[in-house]
C-alpha cells in the first residue's frame, strides 16, 4: 500500500468514498450513478488543485516518498543489457552510486546515479543514498570510460547530500566532488543530468555539470536541505516549510531562473503513483536529449556546457 502524505488526506478520503459507493451500488443493487458521478467530478477539481499547484513543502515531502522509483527502477525500465560496473581502483565500491554500462534503443550509453534503499536493511547498505569519495570517483572513473569509448552519459541525481562523516573527509570528500566538477566540465561527449528526487548540495552537483539537466515535475534540487537552512537563518528547523518556500528549490522555480532545461511530467500524485509511466515520461526526455545533443561536435559539446553553466545567475558591477 502507497504512503499516503499529510496533503493528499482530502483526496484518499474522497476517493474510499466513491468506492465504498460503488460496492454499496453493486451488492444492494441501489442506483447512486448520479451521487457517484458528482464525487468523482469533486475528485478531479480536488486532485487539480491540490496535485497541480503544490506548494514547494509538498513538491519536498513526494520528492521524498520511501516508494518514489530509484536509478535502479529506471535502469531497469527503461534500459537493457545493462551491466553494473563497481569499485573506483582506488579504494572500494559504494553502493550510494550505481553505474555501467546499458543500451538506450540500441544505442550504447553510460548510466550513472544515486541509489537510495527501499527499506531499512537496503538504506544501511546504500547509506542512504550518500555517497563517500569513492563513490564519486567510481562515477567519474566511468565517465571518463565513457569518454573514451564515445558514450554519451546520463547521470540521475537522488541524494540528501555526500556523506559528511569523518571517513568520507578523511578519504577526500571535497577533493572528489571537485575533481568531477572540473571534469565534467570538459567531457566530449553528451551529458545529460536528470534530478528523479532529492537534489541536495555538491553531492549532487557532482553529477550535475551536463549539456543539459532536467528535472521530475516534483523533484528538488537546492544546496542545503530546507531543514539546514532554516536552522541556520533562523536556528529551529521546524521552519523547513518557510525556508523551502523562499529557497526557489522546485522544478517550476529553477526552469524559470535558467538552471533547468525541462521539467518532465510526473504521475498523477507524484512518480511513486505509477512507476511504469514515470518511466516513459523519463524515457521521452532523454531520447530529446540525445537527438538534439548527438548533432554537436566534441568542440560544441564543450562549449554547449560551459556556455549553460556561465549564463547562470545575474552579476553587477
Amino acid at each position: 500500500m502507497v504512503k499516503t502524505l499529510p496533503f493528499e488526506e482530502p483526496v484518499i478520503q474522497l476517493r474510499d468514498k466513491i468506492s465504498e459507493l460503488k460496492d454499496f451500488t453493486s451488492n444492494a443493487e441501489v442506483d447512486m450513478t448520479t451521487e457517484i458521478q458528482h464525487l468523482e467530478d469533486r475528485l478531479q477539481k480536488l486532485e487539480t488543485d491540490i496535485y497541480v499547484n503544490m506548494q514547494p513543502w509538498d513538491r519536498v515531502q513526494v520528492a521524498r516518498h520511501p516508494e518514489r522509483p530509484t536509478t535502479l527502477d529506471y535502469i531497469r525500465e527503461i534500459f537493457t543489457d545493462f551491466i553494473e560496473l563497481h569499485g573506483d581502483r582506488s579504494y572500494g565500491d559504494d553502493e550510494a552510486i550505481v553505474g555501467g554500462i546499458a543500451a538506450f534503443n540500441g544505442l550504447p550509453i553510460t548510466i550513472i546515479g544515486h541509489q537510495r534503499g527501499k527499506d531499512t536493511k537496503d538504506n544501511i547498505r546504500r547509506n542512504f543514498g550518500m555517497p563517500h569519495p569513492e563513490g564519486y570517483r567510481k562515477a567519474l572513473r566511468l565517465m571518463k570510460q565513457a569518454e573514451k569509448f564515445g558514450r554519451p552519459i546520463i547521470c540521475l541525481i537522488d541524494t540528501k547530500g555526500a556523506y559528511p562523516g569523518k571517513a568520507a573527509e578523511e578519504r577526500g570528500q571535497s577533493e572528489a566532488i571537485a575533481r568531477n566538477l572540473f571534469e565534467m566540465a570538459g567531457l566530449k561527449v553528451p551529458v545529460i543530468s536528470v534530478v528523479i528526487g532529492e537534489g541536495g548540495s555538491g553531492g549532487a552537483l557532482a553529477l550535475g555539470v551536463a549539456n543539459h539537466i532536467h528535472m521530475l515535475e516534483n523533484s528538488t534540487y537546492s544546496v542545503i536541505s530546507p531543514e539546514g537552512a532554516a536552522t541556520i537563518l533562523w536556528k529551529n528547523s521546524a521552519l523547513a516549510k518557510q525556508a523551502a518556500e523562499a529557497m526557489k528549490i522546485t522544478a517550476p522555480d529553477l526552469k524559470k531562473m535558467g538552471i533547468v532545461d525541462e521539467i518532465i511530467q510526473e504521475s498523477v500524485g507524484g512518480a511513486h503513483r505509477d512507476s511504469k509511466q514515470q518511466a516513459i515520461f523519463l524515457k521521452e526526455a532523454l531520447e530529446r536529449s540525445i537527438e538534439t545533443l548527438s548533432q554537436l561536435s566534441e568542440e560544441e559539446l564543450v562549449d554547449n556546457r560551459y556556455n549553460k553553466f556561465k549564463s547562470i545567475g545575474e552579476f553587477t558591477e
